[in-house]
């Protein structure tokens, strides 16, 4: 029996979509960039997203400010929720600053030559962490909840992000403090969706969950 060609053709297509459709649909592993000015809870955040899903932590925290001057991965870091799973490499990046000063470092206590090792090492670490941006398929802007949202760093990070038409999750970090306030970096980035959390003590952590879920489609 001849079949003809339009036949054929539809056919093929129907095929090829089938067999596109369940490729794309099985591509759920993503790579996720924690973004954000220093000391915002980038890491604290790291450390708990791997302590919850692989029961380890990923890297120190410090109160003084570029502890992380280096690019972080966690791969192969899978999350459940309501018979869902997303798989995704996690990406810690070293805190954007639009100026480092190895004065700044020897004002809490470090010796002149640390001081300057460390402003040297954080300002390649703000550098690879732009370039990075263009790995990412989902970033996470990680805000301290009480510090003004509208400082010129936080706005280059946006405008980046904005630039490069990249899905960003805004999280208004340390809620557990009094003086954090969600509803003044809602106002501040009203583009975005916002979550409030206590990285540190897994506050509203579920819904940053939620969300990931959402912005991942």
């Amino acid at each position: 029996m001849k079949v003809g060609g339009g036949v054929v053709f539809n056919l093929l297509k129907q095929f090829v979509k089938k067999v596109l459709g369940d490729l794309f649909a099985k591509k759920k592993h993503v790579k996720i960039g924690l973004y954000g000015p220093p000391n915002g809870g980038k890491t604290t955040l790291a450390n708990r997203i791997c302590k919850d899903w692989l029961g380890e932590e990923m890297g120190t925290v410090s109160n003084i400010a570029h502890e992380t001057r280096e690019i972080n991965i966690k791969e192969q870091i899978s999350i459940e929720s309501k018979g869902r799973q997303l798989s995704f490499n996690l990406v810690d990046t070293p805190g954007i600053a639009t100026k480092i000063d190895y004065e700044d470092f020897v004002k809490v206590g470090m010796s002149d030559t640390a001081a300057k090792k460390r402003a040297k090492e954080a300002t390649k670490g703000v550098i690879d962490a732009i370039k990075w941006l263009d790995e990412m398929d989902i970033v996470i802007v990680v805000l301290d909840g009480t510090k003004d949202p509208y400082s010129q760093v936080n706005i280059t990070i946006i405008g980046n992000l904005q630039a490069r038409k990249i899905p960003v999750l805004i999280i208004a970090n340390k809620i557990d403090l009094r003086k954090a306030s969600l509803k003044k970096v809602q106002s501040a980035f009203p583009q975005y969706s916002v979550v409030g959390i206590s990285a540190k003590y897994g506050k509203n952590i579920e819904e940053f969950y939620e969300s990931l879920f959402v912005l991942a489609g």
